[in-house]
Order: structure tokens, then sequence, then C-alpha cells
């Protein structure tokens, strides 16, 4: 007997605003997996902004350090001696990463002293700065944010103080406190300060430079890299001023104000790094001629149940609609434009971009292309924009398209690269883009559209979701999450959860790369961590709801990453290591980094492999794929474990195996035995252990690693109740660190479990209680899970709350709903789905577990298409809080276990049979 499931509609399924985007994180999101668009939805100017996925910094090169292996004996000794400091600094000399080619620094900063790019000498008083123009100094997170958005190079600021006559006579005291990254700062004319560091700049003006009145401050910043300009204090009631000295800047002048500025230069010397960096492509600005009608019923939304973004408004009695969407069939974003009267459609297109090297050319009569070189790097890219119409006039002037009185307008956007793989740049964007365009003009816009949503919803429609209703549905988004944290609105919980799948569904489809820290989406030259793929947690938790929420479809890009790192990764494991198999450290980029990176106090952590392969073995459980078990993940699941056999030691003290050296990620320093490693490559051998009786192979290995995993430092419990994060006992309970790395035996891993070891998770409870609620984003969702695991709903819902709060300058959530860590990092978004549905089902305990930590507030539900490990399908109805009834679809067949709150039953399943449960897990 099959019950009739999704009695109530699925609802909640758009965003939606009643203004335009004002800036980047309000406008919303759409994308096919490769080419993403931030829609803004302005009236007069609609703002496009747009990324192609392979755009990066940087270029084929090797990341490793030869024979930095010869090191890593001194290292462990270093560390099990407890001498971590001069490990740290051993390891910083010897053991990171290559970082890429470096610029003539001191040839560039001789360059911009002798006034070369600029007229005159603007550190002297009588400089005629009237034609500068004005920025608010100081730019606390960078000038980027006030008006210099993507600039990096030389900039002149030039402004005034008073000086009473009380002064005169006296050494005063400029307070400028940080700069970004190097000053020469002039009073008067005179030289008095020069630092090339981010330390606070105090400098000393002797008397006789100062003069009663007016007074000259000239400062040439040299931004090399990142955020750029005079920076002042994190604590912004701290002004910078000059004073007398003695005293203090409260009894001086301030000189938080407008100054005027003047950009000297914009090619600073190549900075070194040791990964690349992901990069916007292009813009596209749509400019509509209104008059100064009154704009009424103005709308703009996006509806996850199609994937297309839409913008209404009224002008004059004339309706107007815009739609938007990433098609991946034709691979381009269309934009559709129509009114409610004929010839009422007058818009002109522009492509531009804020890479330096760009250019706009003229293709055809209705066509435009945009080009692009990324700076210092290997890669370009060509966007081609093509225009139809339905009646009206096209003209292109300018290399601007200008349309006037259409009834109907459809925009086609196309852009590629020249990146073929990490060592091949030999890409025609030419070409491909000429071969999309040309696959577009056989199809009109309604049959791309159609195609468009038939795609999508191959994905999305594998899940629906309803929490029921609340007052709050009808609100917009804005105001939804303004109210969320103090009032009751389950539905909005489901709407975030697949809000999230929608995020995943169009930054990671397969045959692409895989969803990076912000998905596929920014607008920044220098964009926060690089917008790279930080293998300590972020890339991972990307992947979490992809198993569970029904797209099992979407690992293929995460699975063909790891594939490729562990080709890198095996000449990282032999050079610094000594090791066979492959290792990938906490970061990696387009290029395929695996080195330690950044600082050793942190780079150094060696588990990113063990991790990745987590995933591919969870893909395993959840589908039952012995195909891709032998062919694809148990390969790079052996890998990662030959490289851990070779690389655990045996330490002195316990004689257990350790991981040395290593972090417990971004916390601690360089240590010895970190309890996240072990529990890692616990998990690892045992999954390897599994994987050989399923494919039936690999029995030696198989024993090996079995003798292995029982000599491997195990899960301890401290002094203070909690699960140590490291393997001597030193947790600190009053740390209140983002990550919580000892935990990840909890989730996402199984190593510690209820059924397993019940004051072990008590333990790691304890610990997460000492680590508190308050996080980054990012880390909030992680929370979520873990609580979920700890059966505690409405702890999960407290922080699901944190997560969906208005971010003001912390985390939680921006006005389209992207997470905040700050600044916008899209794991949360994905971590905060999967926490959902982990309160709701979890099977990773060898049953499926229903409504383990239902939440007071999530009293009803209706699921259809949750995903259990065993290649099962679960859809559910719950009401006020107690189960209803259950239907298990059987994928591949065998045995099934269910539990709900003390019941458990079994039953013996048959592929492709349904089979329905009431309330009580009687079968029906």
């Amino acid at each position: 007997m099959l019950l009739n499931f999704n009695v109530y509609a699925q609802k909640n399924t758009s965003l939606w605003y009643t203004k335009p985007a004002e800036k980047w994180t309000d406008a919303l999101p759409i994308g096919n997996g490769r080419l993403g668009a931030m829609i803004f939805g302005g009236v007069d100017n609609d703002h496009i902004q747009f990324n192609e996925e392979t755009l990066w910094t940087g270029k084929p090169r090797n990341y490793n350090k030869k024979g930095a292996s010869a090191y890593l004996p001194q290292i462990r000794k270093l560390l099990s001696a407890g001498r971590q400091k001069e490990a740290e600094d051993l390891a910083q000399k010897e053991f990171m990463g290559l970082q890429s080619e470096t610029g003539d620094r001191a040839k560039w900063v001789r360059e911009m002293q002798s006034e070369k790019r600029i007229k005159g000498d603007p550190s002297l008083p009588n400089f005629d700065d009237s034609k500068w123009k004005t920025l608010q100094v100081p730019s606390y997170e960078g000038w980027e944010l006030v008006g210099l958005a993507n600039v990096d190079g030389a900039v002149w600021f030039r402004t005034t103080f008073m000086v009473p006559a009380s002064w005169l006579g006296k050494n005063l005291v400029l307070d400028l406190n940080r700069i970004r990254d190097q000053d020469f700062t002039y009073i008067n004319g005179a030289l008095v300060g020069n630092t090339d560091n981010l330390e606070p700049r105090k400098y000393i003006i002797p008397a006789e430079h100062i003069k009663a009145g007016t007074n000259s401050i000239a400062i040439l910043v040299l931004n090399y890299f990142d955020k750029g300009g005079i920076a002042g204090f994190k604590d912004t009631k701290r002004h910078i001023g000059i004073f007398p000295e003695g005293s203090n800047v409260e009894n001086g002048v301030s000189l938080v104000k407008q100054w005027k500025y003047k950009i000297q230069d914009e090619n600073p010397p190549e900075v070194p790094q040791y990964q690349a960096s992901y990069q916007p492509f292009g813009d596209l600005n749509l400019t509509f001629k209104h008059g100064k009608n009154q704009i009424t019923n103005y709308k703009r939304s996006l509806d996850l149940t199609t994937a297309i973004a839409k913008t209404t408004y009224s002008a004059s009695g004339i309706t107007y609609y815009r739609s938007y969407f990433a098609s991946e069939p034709s691979q381009a974003v269309v934009i559709h434009l129509t009114a409610s009267k004929t010839k009422s459609i007058t818009v002109d297109a522009a492509l531009s971009s804020i890479h330096q090297k760009s250019q706009v050319k003229t293709l055809s009569k209705n066509s435009i292309a945009l080009h692009i070189t990324v700076k210092n790097g290997a890669l370009n890219g060509e966007s081609w924009l093509k225009v139809e119409t339905k009646n009206g006039s096209i003209k292109i002037l300018n290399n601007k398209v200008s349309i006037v009185g259409a009834n109907e307008v459809t925009f086609y956007l196309t852009a590629a690269t020249n990146f073929v793989n990490t060592n091949n740049v030999s890409g025609n964007p030419n070409l491909i883009n000429y071969s999309r365009q040309l696959g577009l003009k056989s199809n009109s816009y309604e049959i791309v559209k159609q195609k468009h949503i038939q795609e999508y919803q191959s994905y999305f429609n594998t899940l629906s979701v309803n929490f029921g209703s609340s007052v709050n549905d009808k609100l917009p988004t804005d105001l939804r999450l303004e109210q969320f944290s103090t009032s009751i609105d389950p539905s909005f919980a489901g709407l975030y959860m697949q809000y999230g799948r929608y995020l995943l569904i169009s930054s990671s489809r397969p045959g692409t790369q895989p969803a990076n820290l912000q998905g596929i989406w920014n607008d920044l030259l220098t964009p926060p961590w690089g917008s790279k793929y930080t293998t300590n947690i972020n890339m991972e938790m990307n992947y979490w709801p992809s198993e569970i929420l029904n797209l099992s479809r979407l690992n293929e890009p995460l699975f063909k990453k790891t594939e490729s790192l562990s080709l890198a990764g095996k000449e990282t494991a032999n050079e610094y290591y000594n090791a066979k198999g492959w290792v990938l450290h906490h970061n990696t980029d387009i290029w395929d980094g695996t080195a330690p990176i950044n600082a050793s106090n942190h780079g150094i952590w060696v588990t990113g492999g063990g991790w990745l392969s987590q995933h591919l073995w969870e893909h395993y459980l959840f589908t039952q794929d012995k195909k891709f078990l032998k062919a694809e993940a148990y390969p790079l699941m052996k890998g990662a474990a030959i490289f851990f056999n070779d690389f655990l030691v045996k330490d002195e003290k316990t004689g257990w195996l350790i991981s040395t050296p290593s972090n417990s990620p971004e916390n601690g320093g360089l240590v010895a035995g970190p309890t996240m490693d072990h529990q890692i490559i616990r998990t690892l051998f045992k999954n390897c252990i599994e994987a050989s009786k399923v494919l039936g192979e690999d029995e030696e290995f198989s024993k090996m690693l079995a003798q292995k995993v029982a000599q491997i430092a195990p899960n301890q419990i401290g002094k203070f109740g909690q699960l140590q994060e490291w393997l001597e006992d030193k947790d600190d309970t009053t740390n209140k660190h983002r990550h919580v790395s000892h935990l990840w035996g909890v989730f996402p891993g199984d190593d510690i479990t209820w059924e397993k070891d019940k004051k072990m998770m008590e333990a790691a409870r304890q610990s997460l209680l000492y680590r508190g609620d308050d996080a980054t984003g990012w880390s909030l969702a992680w929370k979520i899970n873990f609580w979920a695991r700890f059966k505690d709903g409405d702890h999960a819902m407290k922080l699901i709350k944190l997560l969906l709060k208005p971010a003001q300058n912390g985390a939680g959530s921006y006005l389209n709903l992207f997470d905040a860590h700050p600044p916008f990092q899209i794991d949360g978004n994905f971590g905060g789905a999967a926490g959902i549905a982990e309160m709701i089902m979890q099977s990773h305990q060898g049953y499926i577990e229903i409504l383990p930590a239902l939440p007071v507030e999530l009293p009803f539900g209706d699921i259809k298409g949750f995903c259990a490990r065993g290649g099962f399908i679960v859809d559910l109805i719950w009401d006020k809080g107690k189960l209803i009834a259950l239907n298990i679809k059987s994928t591949v067949g065998g045995a099934c276990r269910i539990k709900y709150k003390d019941k458990l039953t079994s039953i013996n399943t048959k592929a492709g049979e349904t089979y329905s449960f009431n309330g009580d897990l009687r079968l029906l």
C-alpha cells in the first residue's frame, strides 16, 4: 500500500524583494555550474555581474619545494620535545610550498618616489589638488569599499589641518595607525615617516616642520595586493589624528574626514602567492529610458523551482517584465525583456570589466564582445553578447548596443576562457563562444527557456519540502530574515534548505569545476581567501547536502577534482614526507596546488585527502554503486591510505601511531597528534577495509590497515570531561575558536556515535558546550549538524536562527541569504541546509533514524525525496511533532533497518519497490 504524500503543496520556494539590490550581497544569484551571474534588478540601470568558473589568477607551475622531506625528522623531533616555536620557524623556512614569481618591488618604489606618471610634486604644501577626487579616510576595510574598488598600486592622499599657536615649538605626533601596505608621509613637504608593513604608524613631527594655521599632509600609499589605503583602527571610535607629544588624539585634531586623492599607478610589482585566486569576469549594464515617470509595483524575485529570476515594475501605465536565467543546455545567461504595451522597450546594453586589460569590440550588427586578460597570469577570456528583438531598431554605437521601441528583447550572454586543464591553457574562447552562439541561433527564446527548466528540474524536483505556514510567509525575504530570530516561521527554514540545494545545482553541475568558497559568484579581483578551495572543512562542507538532499549527481565535479588532486598530491607526498600515495594540505586552487601554504602554524595539515576520500565512500554508501567504488572511489581512497600508512609514526611517550607534523585546523599551531587527524585516518582505513570486502580484493592490504587501525591514537576524554582536541590534555575551556575540528568524528564522520561509545559522545557534546554557540557563518552551520547528531533539535534550531539573522558586520545572512563568514562564504548555506536535514533524518549508525532531533518549532512536515545510506529514498509526514506516515523506496534491494524513537524494525527489500509504514513503524 502506497501512501499519498505531499498532500500539502510545497510552499515558499522563492526569494523576493520590493526594491532593487543596493550592493552585491543584495543581488540574486543564477548559475549553470559554469557561468554565474548576480542580478541587481535596478530600474533605470540593471547591473548583471557575471563569472566564468575557469577564470583564475596564476598559471601551471610546480608548487612543491624539492627536498623538503630532509627537514621532516628535525621538525618531528622538535615537536616531540615540546619546542613548538622552533619547529614552526624551521617549517616556515624549509617546509612550505613554493610561491609564484616576485616582481621588482624596489625598482617600482623608486619610480613612484620619482613622481613617475604624475605631474608636479604632491608632497609640497602649495601643490594644486583642486581637480583631485575625494575619498573617506580611514577606509577601515580597505579603500576598495569606499570608492577604489579593485585598485592596487600607488595612490596619493592629501589634506590639511589647523595648528593653534599653543602648539608651536612642540613636537607633534601623527597617528595614522595601519596603512596597507607602505607609505611615504610628508608634512608641509618634509618626509616624516616611511613604513613597509602593517604595524601602526605613529610618526613624530619635529617642531620646526610645523607652522601656525594651515598645514599640509601628503601621503603616498603603496598597496601591492588585496586591501589598500589608510586603514585606521578596528575600533572606529579611536580616530587617526595629530596632537602634541605627550598628549593624545582626543586632545588633538581628528583626521577622519574626506581627503583628496589621485591614483598615480595601478601596476605594482607582482606579489608572490602560494596559490591562485578566482576572478570576476565582467559586467553587463542595461540602461533603460523611463524618463521621470514614477515607478510603482516594483518586485524582484528568484523562483527556486525554475531557477528564473524576475524583475517587474510599472511606469506611466506600462508594466515591464524582465526574466533572467543561466541555461546549462545552451551554456548562456539569458535575459528576456517584455512590456504590457508594444514598442515600449528602449534600452542600451554595455559590457565592461574591472580587469585592467579588457576591451570591448563590435562583432556584428546585433552583437558585441568583451575580451579580458588576467593580470600577471596565464588566462584570458572572451564574452559575447547577442541581442534579438521583436520590432524596434538595433544600433551599435561605440561598442554599445542601443535598442529603441521594441516589443521584446532577448540577450544571450556567453563566456569562455583558454583554460583546458591544470597543465593546458591552449583553449580558444573565441571559438567556444562562436559555437555556443551558433547553437542558440537555431532555437527560439521559448525553447531555450523550456530546455533550461527541464534540465534544472531534473535536479531540483528530486526533493520537496513543506514545513507548513506562518504569518510571515507573505513578507518579502529581507523582512522575513529580519524577523526570523524572534518569530515562529518554520517554512523559512524549508526555504533555506531548498535555497542551499538551488545554490549547489547552480554552482556544481557534472562536467564543471567544483563549487569554490563562493560557489561560482565573485565580484572582486582579490576576493576573500582567494575564493578558492579550503580543504580543512570549507570545500567539503559545500557538498554535505549532496547525498541526503538527493543531489548525488552533483558530486561529480568534486570527485573529478579529487582525482586530479591525487595526481598532484603524489609529488607532494614524495617531496615533503618521502611517502608513497597522495596528500593534500589545507588549500587548493584551479591549478591543483597540494603543498603547504601560508604559515607553518596552520598550513601544514595533512588530512585533506583523507577527508575528500570520505565523500567518495559516502557516495558509495548512499548509492551502493559498486562500479563507482571499484573504478573511481577505492583507487583514490587506497592512495590516500597508502600515504598515511607511510606517514604515521610511533609516539615515544604513548606507543600509539600519531600524525606529525600537523595541526588542529587553524587552532593551536603546529603539533604532533591532533585528534581530528586520527579520526580521519582511522575512518579512512576502516572504509578501505570495508571497500576491500565489498570488492573482494586487496586482502593483504586490508589486513595491514586493520593492524594499523588498532594502533592509531584513540579519542580521549580530558580532565574537564571534554573530548581532547590534542594528544595531550591541554584544552582551554574558554577557547571559542570557530573550528571545532576534534568533533569531526561526530559529524561529518562516524568515528564517534551513540551506538559505538555513549561516553565519548557525551564528551564531544561537552566540548561543544565549552566552545559555545556564537561563531562565524560556516561554523554555525557545522554546529547545527553537531547538535542534530547529539539529538538536541531545539539547540540546533537556536543556531539556525543565529545563521538566519541579518549580517551586520558579523555572522548571519545577507539580504540574498548568502552566508556571512563574514564576508560572504557559501559553505554556511550548504552546511545549514545539511543540518536541517540531519535534524529530520539520519542514517550513519546502520539504520535510518526518523526525526532524531526534531525541534519544537518544526511541529509539521511533509518531505519527499530524502536519501539514506543503503540506497533508500525516504518520504515522511509528521504532525504535532509525531510521525504520521513513512514511505521507503529501495533502489538496489537488501536489508533496511528503521528507527523512530524507541522503535526499531527491519525489512528485506527488493530493488525498485516502495514500502509504507504508519507512525508506529507498522508495515502497511
